[in-house]
């Protein structure tokens, strides 16, 4: 389904929904109708109303879990057949969220609005991106509730994982989902930025503020003004900067480098870190002021070793793709493969576990012993390009996707990288 098409399934058995129908309609929803009893899942739209009230109905769409776990669907139920522990379960496993008739046409509406925003990630991101987010956990399932409801706010939100937990693709998804989605989004990685630069960098500086300054440049600040500005690595901000980014979530205004001016800027700050800011800041490595206002929406991103059932759909997915990417054939998964897989504690998360795919569509082993080579499954062509690529996607990584860097790491031009970055689709 086209992501920009207002297209939904409405289930149900009853009459008593065919106001919510009409309803549905004249706000431009076209609609799949179907009977509870007859339902035909190959038919479905990515998103829907779902009418679960009585005992058939729960039988029938229990039987129907992996259909309704592919798409974002909303169940219409009683507030008597909630209290059902069968329902309860039915609706916590296989769909996005419920309502409980009569409910308010105008909410349900809404919700089933930010569905659509939900399932448009399928269609809108990269397969590699889009799968950081999936997964059948418990706390994935409140993740993505959690993403919907924080992307409606124009607060602050700070995200807190481990590396490779998928922070800053949670952090596009809040732009996307947002009223700001037709403004810029601006990523910046606190880590990856020497002090001296910092403040020019994020806050801009005037002509001739300081030696080499030729001209006035836009910092990032300015350039996500109407949008969404990530800052990645929160806690390496310098502290004396710390107060200048507490100033414009407070007054909506800053002073580039070298000016008393201020100047007006309306963007939703988005920080990240994988550090404790709590204990930072009573360590005096961060300032608690800072915390606090950025602490008002929290999300924490759990490590993979947390939601070990989600191991091997993760990891069907990228061998999926990792196999069409090298036009091979998809390697079959054995149990002892799997048993390892949900074994290993995953310090590098969904990055991590990417990786690994990989590495076994390409007929490596899935983890190598201490001190042992890989086999020798690969051509030579095949070998070169799979070590190359790894090369490449380090290099990235540790300059935080500056090619220009990375580039003079690798001691090759920046053309050269550019032209690899788009063949291996880093």
């Amino acid at each position: 389904m086209n992501a920009l098409t207002r297209e939904s399934l409405f289930a149900r058995d009853s009459q008593t929904l065919s106001p919510l129908a009409q309803q549905l309609q004249q706000h431009g929803w076209r609609l799949v109708q179907q009977s509870v009893a007859h339902l035909q899942p190959h038919q479905w739209p990515a998103v829907g109303l779902v009418e679960v009230r009585t005992r058939e109905q729960r039988e029938k769409l229990e039987s129907l879990l992996p259909e309704l776990r592919r798409g974002h669907y909303l169940a219409i139920t009683d507030p008597e057949a909630m209290r059902c522990r069968h329902l309860q379960k039915l609706v916590a496993n296989g769909f996005y969220d419920y309502f409980t008739w009569p409910c308010d046409p105008a909410q349900l509406t809404t919700t089933l609005g930010h569905a659509l925003g939900m399932s448009a990630l399928r269609g809108t991101r990269t397969h590699t991106e889009q799968s950081l987010l999936l997964g059948d956990s418990r706390q994935m399932v409140q993740a993505r509730h959690r993403i919907n409801r924080f992307a409606q706010s124009d607060l602050p939100v700070l995200l807190q994982g481990e590396s490779g937990t998928g922070k800053e693709l949670v952090a596009r998804c809040l732009h996307d989902f947002s009223r700001r989605q037709s403004k810029q989004f601006v990523a910046l990685n606190c880590g990856g930025l020497p002090e001296s630069l910092f403040e020019s960098e994020i806050f801009g500086h005037e002509a001739h503020a300081f030696t080499g300054a030729g001209k006035r440049r836009i910092g990032k600040i300015e350039h996500a003004d109407g949008g969404s500005l990530f800052l990645d690595e929160i806690e390496s901000m310098p502290l004396n900067l710390q107060i200048k980014l507490l100033r414009v979530l407070q007054e909506h205004s800053l002073e580039r480098l070298g000016s008393n001016q201020p100047v007006a800027v309306d963007c939703r700050v988005i920080a990240a870190t994988k550090s404790d800011l709590d204990e930072l800041g009573k360590r005096g490595e961060f300032r608690s002021d800072l915390y606090y206002r950025l602490n008002v929406v929290t999300l924490e991103l759990p490590p993979l070793r947390e939601r070990r059932e989600d191991i091997a759909l993760l990891f069907e997915h990228f061998l999926q793709l990792a196999a069409l990417r090298f036009d091979r054939a998809v390697p079959e998964l054995d149990r002892q493969t799997l048993a390892a897989l949900s074994a290993h504690d995953w310090p590098g998360n969904v990055r991590e576990l990417r990786n690994v795919a990989e590495r076994f569509a390409l007929g490596l082993p899935v983890f190598k012993k201490s001190g042992q080579a890989d086999n020798n499954t690969l051509g030579f062509n095949e070998a070169v390009e799979a070590f190359e690529r790894s090369l490449l996607s380090a290099a990235l990584e540790r300059h935080a996707g500056n090619l220009s860097q990375a580039a003079q790491t690798l001691g090759m031009a920046k053309t050269t990288l550019f032209d690899k970055v788009k063949k291996y689709g880093l």
